[in-house]
């Protein structure tokens, strides 16, 4: 991966490749300047006794820091391990301890005690640098130590082969397995995402802004990507200011989790009704998604319809009342995003088409180093997530599972046999864990967890997802989660968005709201998969309280394990 930064390097050392915040707002940095940074800091690492094939683990929110420091981990030859930076004592003991990584490089003082209070647990951690405490001003100062031959000499020893990155999965149920990426598959997933969205990554002062967790594959790509294509990178990690540091960053991509898409719908529904402007705002949202599916109409024929006069005008007037304000909540000049970590759902994908921002929703997981297929701007299928990456097959297991085979999927867990040989078979085919099925033209869809489909006391088998995902879409909820195995009917467990409702929550018009999303989401499933009862739960689930993944997954084992008895009740005569 350190190729890249060479290669542009010969190019033109003064292009920019990324630009930090400072007090004065955003400064561009140059990839000669980027170089020369990681190469100071590189040094500093291997004077500090880190060696290729060593592991130093990454603890911090999502800055520039970040990606200086992974690309300096590599030079050195080492080997990467991300670690959310929300995680707790216990979770940064467990990946410290399982790595061996001999090295940790944290955030902030606090990052730091958490680190410290578990050192007992992990024998081989020798160094912590702390990013807030001038902790990189302390490696780079070792530089002097190390010369330009000793660095190249560590680097060089980097193959396709070598291991890049331990990225240990969130963890919705169980302990956290740690994912064996190389510099091939890191390479391998580049080549394919950069040949499907040359409209991203290779136009003219393409930009964007990454504010996901870099412990997460998905941002990973985006940066990795970014550095090879020339794509100016910032980073901020306030997802309470967004749509401000969109605005002064003004990003031709973004990148986010379904949830980013809902909010910002939400906000913008929740606004217009607080205003009185409500039943506009309504009109403008069925006016987007009609537009959108208009485009993928066709003939009899098969030949693209074109899209009605009446729609056209209509489409052109809420452009200049309403789309331009929502786009203008995603910095106002993206014209794309890409989706993923969880469906998307057809209605936001055409209403944010609708609006001027195509979604672009993939699929992939840590376990693939990101996307193993993707919609494209040339080539996109609402409702499902694309056709497979270049080299990369699919095929459907005889119990509906996803399987992949491609040169992006990992090598399997760290020290743990056993979960590798449950994962992949011989032949390297790749168990997702996913339900789903692709068409005739090869887009895949992706219809539910594996492990999490319902089965009813009367035998009927129900994928929660689609529930939950149009449940969740209403702007008063948070979040939803769909309970009824082995019971005799679906029901639903649902928490606030208590920035849209600020109301108490056994309100009748709250429990009105709950009940037309419940409706909404009824009205895509046959009667015995719909959901009969909800209950309002008092507190939201965060990551904080342990429901959520740093992805903005629900911890389904952890909820229904503490909310045991809420859930027994809604069954309950």
């Amino acid at each position: 991966m350190t190729d890249d930064v060479l290669d542009r390097l010969a190019r033109d050392p003064d292009a920019v490749a990324l630009a930090r915040r400072g007090p004065d707002g955003w400064s561009d940095v140059s990839i000669g300047a980027f170089h020369a940074d990681v190469v100071a800091v590189a040094k500093g690492l291997l004077a500090a006794g880190v060696r290729p094939g060593d592991r130093v683990a990454l603890l911090s929110r999502t800055r520039y820091e970040w990606t200086l420091v992974d690309y300096a981990i590599w030079w050195a030859g080492a080997v990467t391990v991300p670690i959310y930076e929300t995680s707790s004592a216990e979770q940064i003991s467990w990946i410290l301890s399982d790595s061996g990584a001999v090295a940790a490089v944290v955030e902030s003082p606090h990052h730091r005690e958490r680190v410290d209070s578990v050192r007992d647990a992990t024998a081989a951690l020798q160094h912590v640098w702390c990013l807030d405490d001038g902790g990189l001003d302390t490696v780079r100062a070792q530089a002097s130590q190390v010369d330009d031959a000793q660095l190249e000499q560590a680097r060089s020893t980097l193959t396709p082969d070598s291991l890049a990155t331990l990225i240990y999965t969130s963890g919705t149920t169980g302990r956290p397995k740690g994912c064996r990426l190389t510099h091939g598959n890191f390479r391998a997933e580049l080549g394919g995402a950069l040949e499907r969205l040359p409209e991203l990554f290779g136009r003219e002062g393409a930009s964007t802004l990454l504010f996901l967790p870099l412990a997460h594959v998905f941002a990973r790509i985006i940066q990795v990507g970014a550095i090879r294509s020339g794509a100016r990178l910032g980073h901020t990690a306030d997802v309470k200011d967004l749509v401000a540091d969109l605005g002064e960053y003004q990003p031709t991509f973004v990148l986010a989790v379904p949830r980013v898409f809902e909010k910002v719908f939400n906000s913008a529904s929740t606004k217009a009704y607080a205003d009185g402007k409500g039943r506009i705002f309504d009109r403008a949202v069925a006016t987007a998604i009609a537009y959108s599916k208009a485009q993928d109409a066709t003939t009899r024929r098969g030949a693209p319809k074109r899209v009605g006069p009446v729609l056209a005008a209509r489409h052109a007037l809420f452009d200049r009342l309403v789309y331009g304000k929502l786009r203008a909540a995603l910095g106002g000049h993206a014209e794309w995003a890409i989706s993923g970590g969880a469906p998307l759902g057809d209605r936001l994908a055409h209403f944010y088409r609708g609006i001027g921002v195509t979604v672009l929703e993939g699929y992939g997981l840590t376990e693939t180093t990101a996307a193993l297929c993707v919609n494209t701007p040339t080539a996109q299928r609402v409702g499902t997530v694309g056709r497979p990456f270049p080299d990369t097959e699919v095929r459907i297991a005889d119990d509906g599972e996803l399987l992949f085979r491609g040169p992006q999927v990992f090598h399997g867990y760290w020290e743990n046999d056993e979960a590798t040989a449950a994962a992949l078979d011989a032949d390297g085919w790749f168990a997702t864990g996913d339900l789903g099925d692709v068409d005739d033209d090869g887009y895949v869809r992706v219809t539910g967890r594996k492990k999490e489909i319902i089965v009813t006391a009367g035998g009927k088998n129900v994928a929660p997802a689609v529930l939950e995902d149009r449940v969740r879409a209403h702007p008063v909820v948070s979040q939803c989660l769909v309970v009824g195995d082995g019971k005799p009917f679906i029901a639903a467990l649902v928490t606030i968005d208590r920035e849209a409702w600020d109301g108490p929550l056994d309100s009748p018009e709250l429990e009105a709201a709950v009940q037309s999303a419940v409706d909404d989401a009824n009205s895509l499933v046959s009667q015995a998969e719909s959901i009969r009862k909800f209950v309002i739960l008092e507190e939201d689930w965060t990551e904080e309280n342990g429901y959520l993944t740093p992805s903005f997954k629900v911890k389904r084992t952890a909820v229904l394990r503490d909310l045991h008895d809420t859930v027994e009740a809604l069954f309950s005569r």
